[in-house]
């Protein structure tokens, strides 16, 4: 699914602060950082003491269960270091290796290598990132990343940085276990390990907690190099946590973020006027060469309830309800064909009418999709209107020059007025709940939903998925003609699986910038 178009990196879009100066002057709105308490654990594998057991022992005090509790607590400032200029972080996770391939449990092992198919995912990320400007790039020493990171920099002649803190989660003794084989010798631990990883204790270990202390550490390396544009190439795990860390989320966002086989995410830190700590924005999420609605798991299970939040495109004016440009038309038309494989039960819009356009494009798709062979018969597709998910009668009302989808910068929310985002996230809470009770549907096993809106909607609504508050909204960013998607392996209205955020390599040449996206969810 190789297309060339606008770098992911580098050019007039790194950071589009770039061409804002004003952002860079004025004062922001502050929004949740990143100030979470963490444990202290040593950063090196061999430093780590692996006797210790008095805390997985049976006379543990009640503070010790207490502290054993997950927790993404904020305090009044975070705990990174200031920024000199924008500066844009680029995780990629290694290949397919062949552990990966086997099933087998890899942690911080470093005895499996990359697969034929883990070179080519290499190779497609090379070719993704080829002409983008990195000042440097930091890398896991493990063989499997390491080797990532020597075909995607290619002919750079910058230096790779390899940091222990990068490894993969340390597992100790479940490392180089098949599955099954962890069910049978350990039991009861390894069922914590697959229903509530952070607080699993293996070997009088935390290593979930242990990673997101190192995510912590590794941040604090990068954000103080001398450089605007960071490539980093690691692994699943590490960069869960490294994503989690970042937007001041704790433990419990652990297999909540996905990071498949090769998945590209962004992170952009903004300086503020007054100094401190970045402002941080999650630009994309988990982009890699394959189709991100593709068959596979999220976070290891089976999901057959998902949200897909598409963003309409650009529109004919730079504010307002206006109908779709030919940008727009094309880009709906492109959306309403990457989802032409997956079996929409509705489609969900708001009454505008650009995401009505956007929405009616994709019924007529869906609703062809059955009958592209002989002798099929349409497939129905449901298509209403939700008054929830409308924000233009507010967006009408701000004081901001234009909050077109098409030319939205990177954190533009945190100079939003509160009183008017305050309007859209309660908008999009009782459009959220309304959502899960369509998921829920018992009559549908296999539900498939897919809204439509402008891109402040669908940041609502995504933080809403996570559970998260009006402050974090200016902490996500969407494209026109992009997809969120959303999986609930367990219940809709358990908390779902982020599998991409502001996914857009279905535009083409016409995206903003061009990316790709992975299906493969192997394990650690």
């Amino acid at each position: 699914m190789l297309s060339a178009g606008l770098p992911l990196v580098g050019g007039d879009h790194l950071f589009l602060h770039r061409n804002n100066p004003i952002l860079l002057s004025r004062p922001y709105k502050p929004i949740a950082t990143s100030s979470i308490t963490f444990r202290s654990f040593y950063s090196s594998l061999k430093e780590l003491d692996t006797s210790s057991s008095s805390s997985s022992s049976s006379s543990s005090s009640a503070a010790d269960d207490d502290d054993r509790k997950l927790s993404s607590t904020l305090s009044g400032s975070a705990s990174f270091p200031p920024v000199k200029a924008a500066k844009r972080v680029v995780l990629v996770r290694h290949g397919q290796s062949t552990w990966n391939a086997e099933g087998r449990i890899q942690g911080s092992s470093d005895f499996s290598i990359l697969t034929q198919k883990g070179e080519a995912q290499a190779e497609t990320s090379r070719q993704m990132l080829i002409d983008d400007s990195f000042d440097i790039c930091f890398s896991s020493p493990l063989k499997r990343s390491n080797r990532t990171a020597e075909v995607i920099w290619g002919s750079r002649k910058e230096e790779i940085i390899t940091d222990s803190d990068l490894r993969e989660i340390d597992l100790y003794s479940f490392q180089g276990l098949l599955k099954h084989e962890g069910i049978a010798k350990y039991g009861t631990a390894f069922r914590q390990w697959q229903k509530d990883a952070p607080n699993f204790n293996i070997d009088g270990h935390y290593p979930v907690r242990e990673l997101w202390d190192r995510a912590s550490s590794c941040w604090k390396k990068i954000l103080v190099h001398d450089s605007s544009s960071v490539l980093v190439v690691a692994h699943n795990a590490v960069n869960q946590a490294l994503v989690a860390t970042a937007m001041g989320l704790g433990t419990e966002y652990f297999r909540v973020l996905l990071q498949s086989n090769c998945g590209v995410s962004v992170l952009d830190f903004v300086p503020r006027p007054e100094g401190g700590s970045p402002y941080i924005c999650l630009n994309r999420l988990n982009q890699t060469p394959s189709s991100p609605i593709a068959a596979g798991s999220s976070a290891g299970r089976k999901a057959s309830k998902r949200i897909v939040l598409v963003c309409h495109g650009t529109t004919q004016a730079d504010a307002g309800d206006k109908s779709l440009n030919m940008l727009g038309t094309i880009q709906s038309q492109k959306t309403a064909e990457l989802l032409l494989d997956l079996n929409v039960k509705s489609i969900i819009s708001s009454p505008g009418i650009a995401p009505t356009e956007t929405a009616n494009a994709i019924a007529r798709v869906q609703e062809a999709a059955d009958c592209l062979g002989a002798d099929c018969v349409p497939r129905y597709v449901e298509t209403k209107q939700m008054k929830d998910l409308d924000v233009y009668d507010i967006l009408n009302r701000s004081e901001k020059d234009s909050v077109n989808a098409s030319s939205l910068r990177s954190g533009w929310m945190n100079e939003f007025e509160d009183e008017l985002l305050t309007e859209i996230w309660d908008r999009s809470g009782t459009a959220w709940k309304s959502l899960l009770d369509e998921l829920s549907n018992e009559s549908e096993p296999e539900n498939v939903i897919v809204t439509v809106g402008h891109p402040i909607i669908n940041i609502g609504l995504l933080a809403r998925c996570l559970n998260l508050t009006k402050d974090w909204m200016g902490s996500f960013h969407l494209d026109a003609g992009s997809i969120t998607v959303i999986d609930f392996p367990d219940a809709p209205f358990e908390r779902g699986v982020v599998r991409c955020v502001n996914y857009s390599a279905h535009l083409g040449r016409w995206s903003i910038p061009i990316t790709r996206l992975a299906q493969d969810d192997e394990d650690f």
